[in-house]
């Protein structure tokens, strides 16, 4: 029997990002639901092709939508109720289930990031997915659904920063089995234990930092709820440690914006994700789906509301009550001008990431004015060699960069920071993953170096030094530094006079004969030092 295929510009997938990026939702998307529609479109175009090996299978997307017709809400203005997607969804759904390799209908998303403000069925609809991969999920050559193989043995985790969390998708997963007749027969669903699939095997459960045995065999399904809250990428890495032994697992990420966004690895997952909406990277593999009020958009403008909150966009009883919800909060968090309701406002009702704790040294503003600071190497040369400079540096070892620094006043009152970062080679490609920072492409292109070995070689940092005295004719009048680690640095560098030496050890420094003894500028402080504006940054590392 001859093969029907489709070219899927008709589906309804397609038809949602179609009104999204040209059509009547276009205003109601956030700039980054935009992108990933539009991407979406431009795939159709490409599919099938030999540097694009995915087709969109209409049969695979439909698959996955209509098995959300059978699992039964439990709670909500809708319980008791099949569930019922929204047009959103549909796209988020079909997109990540409907593309597959062209040969094997292998999926072709193996990882996805979901971000989407609280209350916007986030915990419902990986419950249901939950369910799906465990009864439902099924591998065939495109558009040949008589030829399906069932997954065998599925591993389902639901993985959360804490068990409390982990069972919110997990025991909405059981109780939807349980109302639903279609899949309660198939599974068994002990109180406590893990929920088995009565012919197929495997298992699902909740995963956490609490869960004592947290090694993840071969996942077909792993699901990271609230990655935002996550202090550390321990999680996230269980799931990726674990893929590769079973030809379409998925590693799902679903979460809202957070606080203290430089240190949380979500928000270094998130900026990895936009880029690949930017353009900026290319992962064929990675489903991204970004729905947020940017930074800089009113928070009080409530048409822009329907950007974080998708719900918002199609009236009905629970849309009322989510929009009387989120008034309320936005009442109380600016009536009061109480900065932690504004914070806690912001990134979960806006999706908004919040630069951290109001003790953060260096904010968001600040980093946006130095980015804009950045000129090339060349003309940053033109402008310090030759001059006097203040040295800076901090050591790590195995898992921190080891960074220096060198800061010149210019004669215009400007400051100019050059700054360079060491990695042991033996972890690079290692962080490189769990990081999401391209170290080896920095290395490549100078921006940083990686030292042989598992630890850092210190005396790179004393030669980056002496490389700026002997190519660019640098006067260093001091080095500061951060004690730990640098004692053999510090003894090093005092017995070559190197300058004003200024760190934990006291008794080691020294004045460079002839020098300037000037109070010493930091270079972990170089970006602000002493009330000198982030405006007036020059920094040399832009390409």
């Amino acid at each position: 029997m001859a093969v029907r295929k489709q070219n899927g510009l008709h589906h309804p997938v397609s038809v949602y990002a179609k009104q999204v990026t040209r059509g009547r939702l276009h205003d109601l998307c956030c700039p980054y639901e935009i992108k990933a529609c539009q991407r979406h479109l431009d795939d159709l175009k490409r599919q099938g092709t030999e540097d694009f090996p995915y087709v969109f299978d209409t049969t695979r997307a439909d698959r996955i939508i209509r098995w959300f017709g059978q699992c039964i809400q439990t709670r909500g203005v809708e319980h008791g109720q099949p569930i019922q997607l929204q047009p959103w969804q549909v796209f988020d759904l079909g997109c990540t289930y409907g593309w597959v390799h062209k040969e094997d209908g292998a999926r072709r998303f193996k990882r996805t990031y979901n971000k989407r403000a609280r209350g916007n069925f986030k915990s419902t609809e990986k419950s249901g997915q939950a369910l799906y991969h465990m009864c439902g999920d099924v591998m065939y050559p495109p558009y040949q659904p008589e030829a399906a193989v069932f997954e065998m043995e599925p591993e389902i985790d639901c993985a959360a920063v804490d068990r409390g969390q982990a069972m919110r998708v997990f025991g909405d997963a059981k109780k939807i089995a349980q109302a639903s007749p279609n899949i309660a027969k198939r599974l068994i669903i002990p109180r406590s234990n893990p929920v088995v699939h009565k012919t197929r095997g495997g298992y699902m459960r909740a995963l956490s930092k609490d869960t004592k045995n947290k090694d993840s065999g071969a996942p077909s399904y792993f699901v990271v709820d609230e990655y935002h809250a996550h202090p550390t990428s321990e999680i996230y890495e269980i799931g990726v440690d674990s893929f590769g032994k079973r030809p379409q697992s998925l590693l799902d990420v679903i979460t809202t914006a957070g606080d203290d966004a430089q240190s949380k690895p979500c928000y270094t997952e998130e900026t990895y994700a936009k880029q690949i909406l930017d353009g900026d990277r290319r992962d064929e593999t990675y489903f991204v789906m970004i729905r947020e009020l940017p930074v800089g958009e009113a928070p009080h403008n409530k048409s822009l509301w329907l950007w974080a909150n998708p719900c918002l966009r199609y009236p009905n009883q629970y849309s009322k009550y989510l929009l009387d919800q989120i008034e309320a909060e936005h009442t109380a968090a600016y009536g009061s001008n109480d900065p932690h309701k504004i914070r806690k406002f912001l990134t979960r009702r806006m999706c908004q990431w919040q630069t951290g704790s109001v003790n953060r040294y260096l904010d968001e503003h600040c980093m946006r004015l130095a980015r804009e600071a950045m000129i090339p190497r060349e003309a940053f040369a033109e402008l310090t060699d030759g001059l006097a400079c203040w040295c800076g540096f901090d050591l790590g070892k195995r898992i921190d960069l080891s960074g220096v620094a060198a800061v010149f006043l210019l004669e215009d009152g400007r400051v100019a920071v050059k700054a360079h970062g060491f990695m042991p080679e033996n972890g690079a490609q290692r962080h490189e993953q769990s990081d999401r920072v391209p170290y080896l492409s920095w290395a490549k292109a100078g921006y940083c170096t990686l030292t042989p070995g598992d630890v850092t070689d210190n005396g790179y940092v004393d030669n980056w030094i002496s490389q700026g005295e002997a190519d660019h004719d640098w006067e260093v009048l001091e080095v500061d530094y951060d004690g730990h680690n640098a004692t053999d640095l510090a003894i090093r560098l005092c017995e070559e006079q190197r300058g004003l030496l200024r760190g934990n050890f006291p008794d080691l420094c020294r004045t460079k004969p002839g020098g300037k003894d000037v109070p010493g500028i930091a270079a972990a402080r170089a970006a602000c030092p002493g009330g000198i504006p982030p405006s007036a940054l020059v920094s040399g590392q832009r390409h």
